[in-house]
């Protein structure tokens, strides 16, 4: 039995402040900010910065605050459709195909079954959904978060796909034709700036550098994060 709780979206700067702070992040304004129009205006966000700053956390913290469901990319050298769309499911596929053939059939019938087959086998029976395709999909609760963690470890071409999700909230599967989202999924993007991410990308998304706390916000973090210790233990900290 699913119990998440969905919540509606925040319709000010104030309440996306208010609900990071339910969830236990501690943000500045800016950060507030650019989420807030990023939730308002349905454009996915780039968040930039260095390694350990907080950059994951806030899908995390967005997705239990909204009730909505995360899904997370995690990006790697090397990553493919095949990892981050879709594939098929081969084995199934084929074993379909030899249960037909030992079916056996002649001349028109064995005709007209070879193209039943062919449209069979490349339908969603045998489609396997990874995340993208999954974060296109009706959600219970709403729409969810699209998570693509350390997009700069991925290479332009990957980058060059993406632009079709990230414009259009699609994706084109050559023997199924486009799939598109009824509810575009809340799209957050993190890079830790090991190589520069392409402007066309850039262009399709809002913008925050997510930088290390001054002391008296690390000091609040500590607090939100392990309130029983000792004020004097957390300033050492």
């Amino acid at each position: 039995m699913n119990d998440r709780r969905t919540a509606s979206l925040p319709t000010s700067i104030d309440e996306t402040l208010a609900l990071l702070q339910g969830g236990g992040y501690v943000a500045d304004r800016a950060l507030a900010t650019v989420l807030f129009l990023a939730l308002r205006m349905k454009r996915p966000l780039l968040l930039e910065g260095e390694a350990g700053t907080g950059k994951t956390e806030i899908a995390k913290v967005l997705s239990a605050a909204l009730g909505r469901k995360l899904i997370r990319l995690q990006c790697y050298e090397g990553l493919d459709l095949a990892s981050a769309v879709y594939e098929w499911n081969y084995a199934g596929q084929m074993m379909a195909i030899r249960l037909a053939e030992a079916g056996g059939a002649s001349g028109d019938r064995a005709n007209l079954d070879r193209t039943r087959l062919e449209g069979d086998i490349f339908s969603e029976k045998y489609l396997i959904k990874r995340p993208l395709l999954q974060a296109l999909e009706p959600q219970e609760g709403g729409a969810p978060i699209l998570l693509i963690d350390e997009l700069d470890r991925t290479d332009e071409a990957f980058e060059a796909f993406l632009l079709e999700i990230l414009a259009d909230s699609q994706v084109t599967i050559p023997e199924l034709g486009t799939i598109r989202a009824a509810e575009p999924p809340i799209v957050i993007l993190t890079s830790n700036r090991t190589r520069e991410i392409h402007d066309a990308l850039k262009r399709r998304c809002l913008y925050h550098w997510v930088g290390y706390p001054d002391a008296a916000r690390e000091l609040a973090i500590l607090k939100a994060r392990a309130p029983q210790a000792p004020a004097k233990l957390a300033k050492q900290v």
